[in-house]
């Protein structure tokens, strides 16, 4: 997907059917009724149109103007009137039935196919904000294009069966009058394009501010946020004005292109289309009639009311070919986000070993904004198999950054990561993710049951085993038991009423207990401990160093008293690595870890 500022509005017609149809081919793949009986439908209802208001109505006013035979006339109603009924039912049978049942269906398989790609996208797609925004919107407007889609299909057939039927009449009664109907064609074509084209400008440019409002709405009524909106009221004041600053942007952008906007649905909606045709049109067809005599009266009702049909179906090619621009750039959007290709992958697809990790870190430098300074500079560090390594350092310092390059959810700017005396790159990606159990700060609790958050997998009423030793290693199998359905008790009330909200610090157990479950051969804990109470610390700091015994071990702590267990401790500072060694020989050094560690320290003298 592209995060550039050019000018995605312009667009060949190659492209705009291009995108048209990339979308219409995944509905197709999902379900062919759902594409093929809403066309078919269209087809029929405009040809059914065509033999019941220009045939049979025509029929029936020569037979008054000419004095046809009553059975005569009397049996052609009938034969309409029972093919009509029989559209009808086709008509109530493709919307009540085949719509309602097949359109569930698209929409899931191509939402699916889009969640799928968000799990395996870069991390570095959400840090960019314009690709960010970008990719919202193309998901937000998934189940709208779809419908659009088959709207664009419809309108083309439609317009067709309404253009080849009625044009044939034409040709027969007054070849003129289809010069008419191109003249008011073409005037409305050129200005729909250029109106929708700026109705797409005006969303894209409300875009960031409707989620700025949208956030704010959020805010207002998530439970996450009530607490500290009734400790802190001032915060209210302030999420009122970004509101209404948000509502400003937005009237700003209406009010900006208001003008213009009206001035190109004017022009193309009354000019192209009333006025050439309902005026000069219908004085045309009078004077053939009275003046030059030319035309039967009857004629002349089914030529203008005709007219009004085939003016109707050039309307349709008229506002479909913008209708069609206007989708494509959404559809591009999605077409972008589906086949966008990661940068993280294998180089030789070698699988992972689970056994304890022998970490090399080459002059190792990295940055997220690619033209600033390196957040992370010339970092080299050995980590032994089994050994037990705390990463300190203020905030900021790129403990957290480091981890996830260890991860490798980005790839180093400069230098390389070695494990187990392979490039990291050369691992498969899941592979080599799945050999690392790890708990960021910021770990998030899933809606779904206890077992379902230890295992990160969907279990089906499976009991695997390990889950309560994990959750008791982490200190939280206690609290479990007390559950009224243990460890199947649904956790969050975000999709059911009975699911169980936990304490930071329970929460914080669970997301260990992951690691513990996970017996990976390098475990990362960033900040294990952050929420848990002292005596809590200390209980999961000894059942840690029991589980990971025979583990490499990567633990990011504030806490210095948590660091006093590791085997070797490595400071960070500005990017850099400052200090390394065991807690007592910096402390012996008297440097920059002992002067955190004496602040910290301090506190309890």
């Amino acid at each position: 997907m592209r995060s550039d500022k050019k000018d995605d509005n312009k667009q060949s017609f190659k492209q705009v059917l291009s995108n048209n149809l990339f979308l219409i081919k995944l509905c197709f793949a999902a379900s062919p009724a759902f594409v093929i009986f809403p066309v078919l439908d269209a087809v029929r209802n405009q040809v059914s149109i065509f033999f019941e208001h220009t045939v049979g109505i025509g029929y029936v006013l020569e037979a008054a103007e000419f004095h046809y035979p009553f059975k005569k006339v009397a049996a052609v109603i009938i034969i309409l009137f029972i093919c009509i009924s029989i559209g009808m039912v086709f008509t109530v049978w493709v919307g009540d039935y085949v719509r309602a049942k097949e359109g569930p269906k698209v929409s899931k398989k191509i939402k699916l196919m889009l969640y799928d790609k968000a799990k395996d996208l870069d991390l570095e797609c959400y840090d960019n904000p314009d690709y960010y925004n970008e990719m919202v919107l193309a998901i937000a407007e998934v189940d709208k294009q779809i419908e659009r889609c088959i709207q664009f299909l419809s309108n083309v057939f439609s317009g067709l069966a309404t253009f080849i039927t009625t044009g044939i009449y034409f040709l027969k009664k007054d070849g003129v009058s289809l010069f008419f109907a191109l003249g008011s064609f073409l005037l409305t074509f050129f200005f729909m394009q250029a109106y929708n084209k700026l109705s797409y400008k005006i969303r894209v440019s409300k875009n960031p501010y409707e989620r700025k409002r949208e956030y704010v709405k959020r805010v207002f009524y998530l439970p996450d946020c009530a607490k500290e909106m009734r400790l802190n009221p001032d915060v209210t004041d302030i999420l009122y004005k970004e509101f209404d600053k948000a509502n400003s942007e937005i009237v700003r952008v209406e009010k900006e292109n208001a003008g213009k906007h009206f001035l190109q649905g004017f022009v193309a909606g009354y000019i192209g289309n009333d006025f050439c045709c309902d005026v000069v049109y219908i004085a045309y067809l009078v004077m053939k009639a009275t003046v030059w005599g030319t035309l039967s009266f009857s004629s002349v009702a089914i030529l203008y009311n005709s007219f009004g049909r085939m003016k109707r179906s050039l309307r349709v090619f008229t506002d479909t070919y913008p209708f069609a621009c206007e989708s494509s750039l959404y559809i591009q959007k999605i077409r972008n986000f589906l086949e966008y290709e990661t940068k993280i992958v294998s180089t030789e697809g070698l699988n992972a070993s689970g056994n304890a990790k022998d970490v090399k870190v080459e002059d190792l430098s990295f940055a997220y904004d690619k033209s600033g300074d390196m957040l992370l500079k010339d970092i080299n560090i050995n980590i032994k198999p089994g050994e037990k390594i705390a990463l300190v350092g203020y905030n900021g310092a790129g403990k957290t950054t480091l981890v996830k390059l260890l991860m490798r959810l980005y790839d180093p700017d400069k230098g390389r990561i070695v494990m187990d005396d392979n490039d990291i790159r050369k691992y498969d990606v899941e592979s080599f993710r799945r050999s690392i159990g790890v708990v960021f700060q910021d770990f998030k609790i899933f809606a779904g049951t206890v077992s379902e958050n230890v295992v990160m997998d969907n279990l089906n009423g499976t009991e695997m085993p390990g889950i309560r030793e994990a959750l008791s290693e982490s200190g939280l199998l206690k609290r479990v038991d007390r559950m009224k359905n243990g460890t199947d008790s649904y956790l969050t009330t975000e999709t059911r009423d009975d699911g169980i909200e936990l304490s930071g610090g329970e929460s914080q157990k669970l997301a260990i207990s992951r690691v513990f479950y996970q017996n990976a051969g390098l475990m990362i804990l960033d900040e294990p401990s952050s929420a848990l109470d002292p005596i809590a610390e200390y209980q999961l700091n000894h059942a840690m160093l029991t589980a990971t015994k025979d583990k490499t071990v990567i633990f990011i702590s504030h806490r210095l008293s948590t660091t006093r267990i590791a085997d070797r401790i490595i400071m960070l500072e500005n990017g850099q690595v400052v200090e390394e060694g065991t807690h007592n020989e910096l402390l012996e050094r008297a440097g920059k870890y002992a002067r955190m560690w004496n602040v910290q320290a301090g506190a309890y003298r």
